[in-house]
This record gives structure tokens, sequence and C-alpha cells, in this order.
């Protein structure tokens, strides 16, 4: 293993609801993906997140059905933390934003930007609800944009233009719970000196050159318009505000949003803690050679490439006030934020209030974990959005994992386990065996630098062409014609069960379930995919109980390299990989999106 240690921070999924296809193909199955590459090319990853659990939206949800926040907030941390194992999302550490180490981290950051006099009280004009008296969320504000004219802008973002918004500043708001026509008082809170990030955030952008151009160009394009952003919100769920005379109002708490980006430190210090050593988290936060990589879909990119690096930057004592490092000392900002575009649905924008929507539980239920995943990987809104069509999915499925992957796996593994029982003893090899073996072996070099650069699609693509040089190989040496010429039949099969070992190891990121199927099949034992597991835990410091999501990633055997296969090692006959979709498959679920679409 390397001494380089890589942090794979996931956007945190929001508690207030089960996550859809949408939501995974964003910050679920990419950061898989790069997390189970690293590890197998020997690097010492550190995979966190958790669930998203304070804001308005959970109080929204438990108001309407009677209850308190942390009720919804704890069946849904359920459901997701199940969700996003059963996906083989190989966590270090699922957490949630409800701990009493995330409030104590959050507030030792607030602290640390007060301290060095990067947020400061405000008053300001804050909504509320004409009829309630209730404070209205920004986000729950909509109107038309100021800026670009855009009907149904949020009040704190405009989703078409990005730029960042106030409720006031929006023509025509209105509240998205009741419709009614917000009304604005006085409000005194904590702020974020955004502008005095401006240069230290342009100089630091400057230098990420291998960001995706969207990304990178959307985050310089904010910097032209930064402005103090409201660091506390009116509100009665949340990470109260640790100072005299702020510490118990129940009306005042940390913005959501501020809080959130904050998990990732803080998951990272529950992680060590829980590992015993409780200063391990700083090999990937503190020294020089560490990597950290964000992964989340586009609408998360104003917080991760401008508000978390300007609060890290704030705590470092990096902005134009200067200022020193916190107790936590000074903080690695992001090597790379990697947004993920939007994925529709039967071309319509997902939407659970108006049920288009697939839930991750739901899929399960019906298909196999990595047939979403490949599907993402290889038609997933990686660089663009990309709608997702049953028709599409059932076509991927049959025609490339099933008709190609599986197609060779189980016709060659079938060959050799009739024919032989083994793998092969192999003859001289033939130009046309060496060429083969050169070209899987090869593409790891090839594979695992697109891995590495978060080109995914383009790995994946890669990854199946070489599958596809293994099927025309087979055919071409046609070892069914063979049986007059014993040792040439042996020499290509197992020339094809070094290459399909070898296209194993390149497709382990994308299909780790199939991955392990395919080691076993091929007389393989133990471990080779690991797969993440779900552990009940009390809070470290209040005894609550929650589950998380860890793994023991490192007792698996997958590595990025060609692993010779041993001659006289046991087949049996292969089971399929994959399942055939019946196109009755793509009628069924139409109707079922009919009946709640539209």
């Amino acid at each position: 293993m390397s001494d380089r240690h890589i942090l794979t921070a996931v956007a945190w999924p929001y508690a207030n609801g089960p996550r859809h296809i949408g939501h995974v193909s964003g910050f679920g199955v990419p950061s898989d993906v790069f997390s189970r590459y690293q590890r197998m090319a020997g690097n010492k990853v550190l995979m966190v997140s958790g669930t998203d659990e304070h804001g308005t939206p959970i109080t929204v949800a438990a108001d309407a059905e009677g209850v308190g926040p942390q009720e919804i907030a704890d069946r849904n941390n359920r459901i997701i933390v199940g969700d996003l194992t059963g996906l083989g999302l190989s966590y270090d550490l699922f957490t949630r934003t409800t701990t009493a180490n995330h409030a104590a981290v959050s507030q030792e950051i607030f602290l640390g930007l007060l301290k060095n006099g990067y947020v400061f009280p405000q008053t300001t004009l804050g909504a509320i609800s004409p009829s309630t008296g209730r404070t209205l969320p920004d986000r729950y504000i909509e109107g038309t944009c100021p800026i670009c004219g855009y009907d149904g802008a949020r009040g704190d973002q405009c989703d078409n233009c990005g730029n960042q918004l106030d409720p006031v500043d929006l023509i025509n708001p209105v509240s998205k719970i009741n419709g009614e026509t917000p009304k604005f008082v006085e409000s005194e809170h904590w702020f974020l000196d955004l502008p005095a990030f401006a240069k230290a955030l342009g100089d630091w952008l400057g230098t990420r050159k291998s960001w995706r151009p969207n990304v990178l160009n959307f985050s310089i394009n904010l910097l032209a318009d930064l402005k103090p952003r409201s660091y506390t919100r009116d509100i009665d769920w949340g990470i109260r505000i640790p100072l005299p005379d702020w510490r118990e109002r129940d009306d005042k708490r940390i913005y959501v949003w501020f809080d959130a980006v904050v998990g990732y430190l803080s998951a990272s210090i529950e992680w060590a803690r829980r590992t015993g050593d409780a200063e391990a988290w700083r090999q990937w936060w503190q020294s020089p050679d560490a990597d950290a990589y964000y992964f989340m879909g586009k609408d998360n990119i104003v917080f991760h490439a401008e508000i978390w690096p300007a609060q890290l930057l704030g705590y470092n004592g990096g902005g134009d006030k200067g200022g020193t490092p916190g107790s936590y000392g000074a903080l690695n900002l992001p090597t790379e934020v990697v947004s993920s575009e939007f994925l529709t649905m039967e071309g319509k924008k997902f939407s659970s209030s108006r049920r288009v929507v697939i839930y991750v539980r739901d899929f399960l239920e019906r298909y196999d974990a990595d047939a979403l995943r490949y599907f993402i990987a290889v038609a997933g809104p990686e660089n663009q959005d990309t709608d997702f069509t049953w028709a599409e999915f059932r076509r991927r499925n049959n025609d490339e994992l099933v008709a190609g992957w599986g197609n060779l796996v189980n016709r060659s593994i079938s060959m050799a386990a009739k024919n032989v029982g083994a793998v092969p003893q192999p003859g001289d090899l033939t130009d046309a065996d060496r060429d083969l073996l050169s070209t899987t072996s090869g593409a790891f070099g090839t594979v695992g630098d697109l891995l590495g650069r978060n080109r995914q699609k383009a790995a994946i693509n890669e990854a199946m062409r070489v599958v596809g040089e293994a099927n025309k190989y087979l055919s071409d040496q046609a070892p069914w014609k063979l049986k007059e010429d014993p040792a040439r039949r042996d020499s290509v099969l197992f020339t094809a069960l070094q290459a399909i070992k070898d296209c194993n190891g390149l497709l382990s990121p994308f299909l780790p379930h199939a991955a392990q199927q395919v080691h076993e099949l091929l007389g393989g034992e133990g471990t080779w995919s690991v797969q993440p597991r779900i552990e009940e835990v009390t809070d470290l410091d209040d005894g609550r109980g929650y589950p998380i999501i860890t793994g023991d990633y490192e007792t698996g055997q997958a590595v990025w390299a060609s692993v010779p296969i041993t001659p006289g090692t046991p087949l049996a006959t292969p089971t399929p990989v994959f399942t055939k979709l019946d196109e009755s498959i793509v009628e069924e679920e139409l109707r079922r999106f009919g009946e709640g679409g539209e």
C-alpha cells in the first residue's frame, strides 16, 4: 500500500425522505467507483458522508405527520443507510449530522471563523409566514430571479443562472408551503464575510486545472459577485450557536448548509475515534501530500467550490484578514470538486411530490444493483444532463452486460469446466494469444488513468472495449472446433480465462457484486470485492443509538494489475452473472410511472 492518502467526501443525502436514482447518480455511484479504484491501486482511502438531518424540510415533513423532526430523521436515516449499502457503496463511515460529535465540530469551525474576524453580526430582513408567524427558509420561497428573469428561482439561489440570492431580492416571492406572499421583518444573524475570500478563492481556483470545465468555469464566475452569506437561520431545529446569549435561544440555529459541509470533517473525526486512534483523521486533512475529492450533483457546486473552501480558509486564517488556525490546525482545501449533471426520467425532472421518481429501494427490489451501477457509469450524467429510460436501461443490461461481459464469462468457463474441469495448462502461445493478453493487461494503465481523473464514462467504455476484444478473440479462435487438437484448445481457453480475470479487475470498481461472483467462478477463494456492512452503534458522546455504514476494505484481494491465473484451479459449470430482462419490463415500468407521473 502506498503512503498516498485520499479523502472521498461524498455529498450528504438529505433525510426528509428516501433517495431516488437521480440522487445516487450524482453523489453515490461515482464516488464509490473512484474509491474502489483508488483502494485497488494501493492508496489509503477514507470515504465519508452521512445523512443531512437539519433544516426546514425536516420540520415541514414532521409537522405534516404530527411528529418530531428527530423521528423523521431517524426513520429516513435507516432507509437511506439500507439503500446505499444495497448499492454496494463502500463508505468507511456513513454517519449523520444529529450526532454530538458533529455539533461540536460545527461549533468549533464557527468559533474559529469568529476568532479570525470572518463572521460578524448583522440585522437583516427575514421572511415569515403571515398566517402562522413561522420563519420561511430561503429554499421555501420562490419567485422571479432579479438577475436573469427566471420564473422559479429559490430564495437562496437561482438554478438557471447560478447566482446567490436573498428572498427579499425575488420579484413576486411566494411561499412554497402555502402559496402566500411572505412578510419580511428584521432579524439579527451572523454572516460569513465571503468578499474577504475573493482573492484567496480566486488564487486557489486558478490552480485547479484538472477540474471538469463546467465546474471550474461556474466556480470562477461565482467570484464576480460575492456577498456576505447568512451563517444562521431563524429555526428551532439544528445546531445551536456557541455564543453567550445565543446558545440557549430556541429560535436561532446554524444554517443547515453551513453545518452539512462541515460533516466531511466531523465524519472523519468520528471515524478516527471509532478506530481507537482519535488523531488518525489528520493524515487525510493536514498532510500536504493528501488529496480530497468531493462528489455531488451540480446544484451543490456553490457550497463545495465557494462556501466550504471559504470556511476552511477562514478557519485556517487564509483570507484577507489573516488570522491563525483553530484548535484542529490548518485544514486542506478540496483537490477537486467532482460534480455531475442531472439525471431525468423518461424526459421528466425527478419529483417526489409529483411521483415522478424511482426510489433506490424500489429499484433494488426488482433489479440487480450492478445493473443500475453500470447504467450510471456508462450512460449517466457525468458531464451533461442525461435521461433514464426503461428501454435504454433494458438495452444496456441485455446487450452489454448479459450478451457482452456475462456471455464471455459463461461460455469460456463452461467450455473449460466441461473439457478440462480446471483452468487448462497452456502450451505455446501464438501471436493472437499474446496480443489479447497484452491488450487486457495493458488496459490497467489506460483505464486507471481515466479513473484517477474522474473520467468514468470513458473508463468503463474502454474496459468494455477490451471485453469486446476478448469476445472477438474467442469467436475467432473457436475452441469448440478444436476437439482434435486439445493442446491448442487448452491454450485458447487459458488465454480467454486470463483475459476474463483481467477484465474482471478492470470492471471491479464499477460492478463490485459481479466481480466477486466472477472471481469465484474462476476458482478464486476468499473475498475479492469487499462489500459494506451496517453496524448499530451508539453516539460517542451521548449514547444514542443509530446505524452506520462501514467496512473492512483492506481485507479484499482486488488489486489494480493483471493477476496471473493458476492452471489446475478447479472450475465448475457457471451460473449466469447477470439477469436478462424481458421486454415486458419496459411496459410494466412505464405503466407504473404513468400511474404516478403527471
